[in-house]
């Protein structure tokens, strides 16, 4: 797969993960499940199977340059692609599918999250090979699609239609962001419906005449970039080209708009490990349905609790019932666990009242 191309984002901040996620050092960097790999590694790994090393990109923040090379020490610096400003994924997207293109007109882009949990990889590569088959000789624009098991809010949702289908690949409806509960139930019920991976596949052609069509001031913001692509003068192009670009994902700028959306419906053990009760869902429970991490945990009349402690920590729990409880020594975070999506207040709260150093 010499034409086949990974890029892997890795810029977030995680801020529903806070406090063991931090600004310095987002969930992506991090071996939050103790497999001895951080996310981002594991994620490398996984498209190493598939496509040359030399093929994998990670697209960071420009702070995040020093961790990504020390956890990806076999990536040139050509590889690691640093966003000068956070401008959400359709800047991400389009920049690094309009440098691979200039490198290679015939390019296919996987597009593919740092963070994400895979269970079975070689399910997941599979739906990946189809997908790039699929856009092989096409026009499309590909979603990986995830058959729901349950009204879960915290994903998006894809919706698509039988009419049309073609080779397992079915016309994309409409885009709908994280519903409420009561609309979660609807999409489960209607059986029409997906969660939202996050993860694309299309010709990087496909995707920039897109955004031209779609986008047009993103892709104007980046249309000289092929004259400094690789050059000293890139970083400086760059500053430029995200200034003018608007805060907007792939997801809403093109992928809604757009008329030749397909998804695939897929079952590999996905999980975006978003929140604390996404990663509470993974991990190990105890009879009473305690996850926890922590090797002085001592617990009474406690049920259903995701519980992260420092192991030289005394930690005793009594009573709570559906509660997260992180302790990362200068910061200790006790919340409902179906609470935790108010995190990213919380840490917005924490920002005006000028405790960023927790952050």
């Amino acid at each position: 797969m010499s034409n086949t191309y990974v890029a892997i984002m890795a810029g977030g901040i995680g801020s529903r993960f806070w406090p063991i996620s931090r600004t310095a050092k987002p969930k992506q960097f991090l071996d939050l499940l103790n497999t001895g790999k951080t996310l981002l590694q594991m994620t490398y790994e996984r498209y190493l199977k598939i496509v040359p090393a030399e093929n994998i990109y990670v697209i960071i923040n420009e702070e995040y340059e020093a961790l990504t090379k020390e956890q990806l020490p076999q990536l040139s610096d050509e590889q690691i692609l640093k966003e000068p400003q956070r401008r959400n994924t359709a800047p991400c997207i389009t920049y690094v599918c309009d440098k691979i293109y200039a490198k290679d007109k015939s390019a296919t882009v996987i597009v593919s999250p740092s963070d994400h949990l895979i269970m079975d990889e070689t399910k997941c590569l599979d739906v990946i090979k189809q997908g790039i088959e699929f856009v092989s000789n096409n026009t499309y624009l590909v979603t990986i699609g995830i058959k729901p098991t349950k009204p879960a809010t915290g994903y998006g949702y894809i919706q698509y239609e039988e009419e049309g289908a073609h080779q397992g690949f079915y016309p994309v409806k409409t885009f709908t962001e994280k519903p409420n509960l009561e609309i979660a139930r609807t999409f489960l019920k209607s059986g029409d419906f997906l969660w939202n991976s996050g993860m694309f596949i299309w010709k990087a052609k496909t995707l920039l005449r897109a955004v031209v069509k779609h986008l047009p001031e993103v892709a104007e913001a980046f249309r000289e970039g092929q004259h400094h692509y690789g050059k000293p003068s890139e970083a400086q192009f760059l500053s430029g080209a995200y200034s003018q670009c608007t805060n907007i994902s792939i997801d809403y700028g093109v992928m809604e708009k757009a008329e030749n959306v397909f998804t695939i419906p897929a079952q590999f053990g996905w999980s975006d490990i978003g929140s604390w009760d996404g990663l509470y869902e993974i991990f190990e429970h105890d009879y009473l349905g305690n996850a926890v991490t922590g090797k002085n945990v001592k617990i009474y009349d406690a049920a259903h609790n995701m519980v992260m402690v420092p192991a030289d920590k005394l930690v005793v729990l009594q009573g709570l019932d559906g509660y997260c409880v992180v302790d990362t020594g200068d910061v200790l975070l006790i919340c409902e666990k179906e609470k935790e999506q108010e995190l990213k207040q919380i840490t917005l709260d924490l920002k005006v009242a000028d405790l960023d150093k927790y952050l």
